[in-house]
């Protein structure tokens, strides 16, 4: 499971948790507090390049970055790169309302998640 996030902390906890419940974290990239939608594409180009990730979990708590900035990135990664994995997302903090209806209206089967134990659940159930 490719995991993409914003800070080592949160990293660190999204692998242990995504261990925790059964699977196996592939690697992860800190997206920072200051991505833009480029920068959000250009990680999922990155996370997509390793053969082993069959999943990609977002972790965001937004503070510095905004969800809705990740939710544009990710809606436009998913379209331009046709992913073919499941994509799990959970989103908190600033400007999370429009993220997820960013998401919602996207139309892409994205997975949602509440919170980081369901998304690590979800993670690994979409590649059980």
């Amino acid at each position: 499971i490719g995991c993409m996030v914003n800070g080592a902390g949160l990293a660190m906890s999204t692998m242990d948790i995504i261990s925790l419940r059964g699977g196996s974290p592939a690697n992860f990239l800190d997206v920072g507090g200051s991505a833009n939608v480029d920068q959000i594409k250009a990680a999922f180009e990155i996370i997509t390049t390793d053969p082993a990730v069959k999943a990609i979990l977002v972790n965001i708590f937004g503070g510095i970055m905004q969800c809705d900035i990740i939710a544009e990135g990710i809606v436009e990664a998913s379209r331009s790169l046709k992913l073919e994995v499941p994509v799990i997302v959970r989103l908190e903090g600033t400007n999370v309302e429009k993220g997820q209806q960013i998401l919602k209206d996207s139309g892409l089967e994205l997975i949602s998640a509440n919170d980081l134990d369901d998304a690590a659940q979800k993670a690994v159930a979409s590649i059980a």
